[in-house]
């Protein structure tokens, strides 16, 4: 099948017929017709037949539909990488974070950093590290602040900021002479642990550090971001072991916050290309968020 043929495709599979895939793609229904004809031919079976009026997918056509749809994704990448590199350089800045780092750290630095630059347009997205680095390869966005050091060619790595994961736990659930002190391990035994998802990247390492723990944290619920482990723990739900920028978000009347004893340390990285000079603003930009950061982790 040639493109063409799948655009055509996946059209009339969208709409069931023809007439409305030729008005979906702008073109006429002779146009649409004529394509799909000369894909049948090609393929020597049909993809659809009449029925009741509707055009239905023939199996062999819902037996392509698969590897069709990933042809179809893969242009759709082509497409939206041809339109970032034609992008103009140093008009605008696009910067992405994991959920922890976007609500808790980018809106005081961000505030700062456009005070600097007025003139610099600045779009903001959140995503989970593993999305972050394809955005970052496809040139959808210029910087990505996370918890995990990409493992690939294409990207580096700039430590901004260093710090230890905390635990967070309702207010009295620790007696106050131990709020000033770090959380020893065996602290932990048998608690009623918030966990992390194993798509975490600080998930291993939390579990590895755990290891030792006897009786291990009992473990009910889990959840997919850091964000949503302070809210069970601010509901009085468990404790949570998160990253000491969400922690520091937290409600001081619902919850407390201690670090570990030993400490599990965590490092903020900026990531960007490596194949591209970064734009001559973001040098500031990652002054004020190692500086921002700096401040937050100081308040532990």
């Amino acid at each position: 099948m040639r493109l063409r043929h799948i655009e055509i495709f996946q059209a009339i599979r969208q709409t069931g017929s023809i007439s409305a895939a030729a008005q979906l793609l702008h073109v006429s229904q002779p146009a649409v017709t004529k394509v799909l004809q000369h894909a049948e031919l090609q393929l020597g079976f049909p993809l659809f037949l009449r029925i009741r009026g509707k055009l239905q997918p023939t199996p062999e056509a819902l037996a392509l539909e698969r590897e069709v749809d990933k042809v179809s994704e893969s242009l759709q990448g082509v497409r939206r990488l041809a339109h970032n590199l034609r992008r103009e350089p140093g008009q605008s800045l696009r910067i992405g974070a994991t959920p922890a780092l976007a609500l808790s750290l980018l809106p005081p630095a961000i505030g700062e950093w456009t005070q600097r630059y007025p003139n610099i347009a600045c779009e903001l997205s959140s995503a989970h590290s593993r999305e972050l680095v394809q955005s970052l390869l496809m040139r959808e966005m210029d910087v990505a602040l996370t918890l995990k050091s990409p493992d690939h060619p294409g990207l580096k790595a700039q430590a901004l900021a260093h710090g230890v994961l905390v635990a967070l736990a309702p207010r009295g659930y620790w007696p106050q002479a131990e709020l000033a002190k770090p959380l020893p391990l065996r602290g932990l035994a048998g608690a009623p642990l918030i966990g992390l998802s194993s798509a975490d990247p600080l998930s291993a390492r939390l579990d590895s550090y755990l290891e030792a723990v006897e009786p291990p944290p009992r473990v009910r619920i889990s959840v997919q971001t850091y964000s949503l482990a302070r809210a069970m723990v601010e509901s009085g739900a468990g404790l949570a072991v998160i990253d000491p920028f969400t922690a520091l978000g937290a409600s001081t009347t619902a919850t407390c916050i201690r670090p570990l004893a030993p400490p599990l340390p965590i490092t903020l990285y900026a990531l960007t290309r490596v194949d591209e000079p970064p734009p001559h603003m973001l040098a500031s930009l990652l002054e004020i968020f190692g500086n921002r950061a700096q401040e937050q982790l100081d308040r532990l």
